[in-house]
């Protein structure tokens, strides 16, 4: 299972149950209706080697008018450095408002420093978050805040959306099943093996940065996963919260709100930028870069400040 799971199940779970289609070049802010955007990215140096894992906050603004409300989408890693979510709550303050993804009982508020509860992808996650010398999202950032908002399916939408699509946790187990074999295959075929290198990671004296160079290079390899999670006709997880999260964009916006940031697992947004674009008529404008995890070697590291525009 790990085999088959490591490079594709464990990072579904780590990117909020999807991964984002990865450009090579993040696009020209004319060519929005186009190119894909990158929502998430494996910094290198000059010599090719990982220095950080990073996620994006991509500002969105009306297409046809100078001023309007604005839209921020703002990438998610589920487990990171605490200084990634400490950036993200100072981030979060000048937005009128921050909806936030949590599939939960409309109303629910999170306390401050929660645990992740007992369902599978929560026990992987604070696995991993062990085994990377991590923090989970949701126990540092701070949604007390009065303008964090909930926007998410409660558990029994959830659960009935998946019922009427015939999707079940199960069915998604598969797919990532499937797709991790198939970059198995692919990757023993190019003569490289992701089996080894964890192995060799496990072994190495600094374990937790190894696994999460390991981690991190398989996420640029897995523009497939995405797709084969959400299928040709979409899905639960990834569409139909998608149009939840939406439909409470639209209601912010009745509600005069201007500057809106929408927190959410990066997987989601190769979807949403596309419904941005055509429900909102919004348009793509500068991208940020927010650290989230510290891959180089300590003395040349940079700091998670997320001042690099671009």
């Amino acid at each position: 299972m790990l085999r088959w799971l490591s490079p594709v199940g464990v990072a579904l779970a780590i990117l909020g149950l999807a991964v984002p289609t990865l450009a090579a070049d993040p696009p020209a802010a004319d060519d929005s209706k186009t190119a894909l955007t990158q929502f998430l990215r494996l910094e290198r140096d000059g010599d090719d080697h990982p220095l950080s894992l990073q996620t994006a906050v991509v500002h969105y603004v009306p297409a046809n008018a100078e001023t309007g409300t604005t839209v921020d989408l703002i990438g998610a890693v589920h487990i990171g450095e605490k200084s990634y979510y400490d950036t993200l709550n100072k981030l979060f303050e000048k937005y009128d408002v921050v909806l936030y993804e949590l599939v939960a009982p409309p109303g629910t508020r999170i306390e401050k420093g929660a645990k992740p509860g007992n369902h599978p992808i929560a026990i992987l996650q604070g696995g991993m978050k062990n085994m990377l010398e991590l923090e989970h999202q949701l126990e540092y950032i701070d949604y007390t805040k009065d303008n964090l908002v909930h926007a998410d399916m409660s558990p029994d939408d959830f659960q009935k959306s998946m019922s009427e699509r015939g999707e079940s946790m199960w069915t998604m187990m598969f797919r990532m099943m499937g797709e991790g074999m198939a970059r198995q295959a692919k990757a023993q075929a190019s003569g490289k093996s992701v089996d080894a290198d964890i192995l060799l990671a496990l072994f190495d004296k600094r374990r937790a940065k190894a696994l999460k160079r390991v981690l991190a290079e398989q996420f640029e390899e897995m523009g497939g996963a995405s797709a084969a999670l959400d299928g040709p006709q979409g899905s639960t997880i990834i569409t139909e919260r998608n149009k939840v999260a939406l439909q409470q964009l639209a209601k912010q916006i009745e509600a005069g709100k201007k500057h809106i940031g929408v927190f959410y697992g990066a997987g989601h947004f190769p979807d949403m930028e596309k419904r941005l674009i055509a429900d909102f008529k919004l348009k793509r404008g500068e991208q940020q870069w927010l650290t989230a995890w510290h891959l180089g070697d300590e003395e040349k590291e940079k700091p998670a400040d997320g001042a690099k525009r671009k």
